[in-house]
């Protein structure tokens, strides 16, 4: 007996209001750079550059009093956080302290290091630096253009992949969809002010193959009922050809969102933002390969007979396999 999510054959109108739909989209990527513009993003080391030591220490945690004997240090811009993970035995208190790039340093000295040590051993003398990771502004700098870079060039890369296997109608769908999930995803770490790294970054580029990949399943399927079912409406072939892939599309997101889960209840706070990008991407990639990609080839429509090129089409890439 072979488990389904759901059935075999579906047939749901998926664009009985695909304006709505894609209005929907378009207001969510507003807030989304609103925001950004008026938040900003809550940029990790990697980025801001400093020092961010990671303690542990078998007594509770008081965050006040480790603010105290490190402002007494005046280092400038300081962040104490707490870290809470079900993975930690009882003995176990953690704290993630960030300290700004100094000036004149490129990275945090060792002599500052010390000096960090000992006024948080006033406060709790077995108290231990599990990891201490540095980053200058000029490298920070670096990392946040070869990080814009990067995924500017993936979603290029997709462009152009996409104009040569299909069509650019098809092309530009599958794009604004790439671009509507990452703008999603940067507005939900704005919004919830989760530390954005270059873990994220992976995570980023991640997502963009992900939902590539369900994208261009359905485009795939869509294709070859528009050469199928000449006489039916784009609107009816593509709702043939979402149904048809349905039951595949629910499988590998369930199956990945299982995982991802898993990782974010129990892979501790190191990778947990990485893992809620995951799982925030691999949801809204779901939903924007059906409602955003599918859309807009709707919207755009699609040359139907490809045995007659017609170059003003913007199709003569059309019988290029890849």
């Amino acid at each position: 007996m072979r488990l389904r999510l759901v059935p075999k054959e579906t047939s749901f109108d998926f664009f009985k209001r695909w304006k709505m739909w894609l209005g929907i989209s378009a207001l969510l990527m507003v807030l989304s750079f609103t925001s950004f513009m008026i938040q900003g993003l809550n940029f990790g080391i990697d980025f801001r550059g400093g020092t961010t030591i990671r303690t542990e220490s078998a007594q509770p945690v008081d965050v006040a009093a480790y603010r105290g004997a490190i402002d007494a240090l005046e280092l400038g811009d300081v962040t104490i956080t707490e870290v809470f993970d079900p993975t930690f035995a009882d003995d176990k208190h953690v704290v993630m302290i960030r300290i700004q790039a100094q000036d004149g340093e490129q990275a945090g000295t060792s002599t500052m290091i010390d000096d960090v040590l000992v006024a948080l051993q006033a406060v709790s003398p077995d108290i231990a630096f599990e990891s201490v990771e540095s980053v200058g502004p000029k490298v920070s700098k670096e990392l946040t253009q070869t990080a814009v870079l990067s995924v500017a060039a993936a979603i290029a890369a997709v462009l152009a992949y996409i104009w040569l296997r299909f069509e650019w109608q098809f092309a530009l769908g599958a794009v604004a969809a790439l671009v509507h999930d990452v703008i999603l995803t940067i507005g939900v770490f704005s919004e919830l002010q989760i530390k954005f790294d270059l873990a994220i970054i992976a995570a980023l580029l991640t997502i963009v193959g992900y939902s590539l990949n369900d994208t261009v399943v359905v485009f795939d399927r869509v294709r070859e009922n528009l050469r199928k079912y000449k006489k039916m409406s784009l609107a009816e072939v593509l709702n043939l050809s979402i149904n048809g892939t349905l039951s595949r599309t629910v499988m590998t997101s369930v199956t990945t969102l299982l995982a991802l889960v898993s990782l974010y209840v129990l892979g501790g706070d190191v990778i947990r933002g990485f893992v809620f990008a995951m799982i925030w991407g691999v949801i809204v990639g779901t939903y924007s390969s059906v409602f955003v990609a599918s859309a807009i080839l709707l919207y755009l429509g699609v040359k139907r007979d490809w045995s007659k090129p017609d170059k003003t089409a913007g199709n003569q890439f059309s019988n290029v396999d890849a």
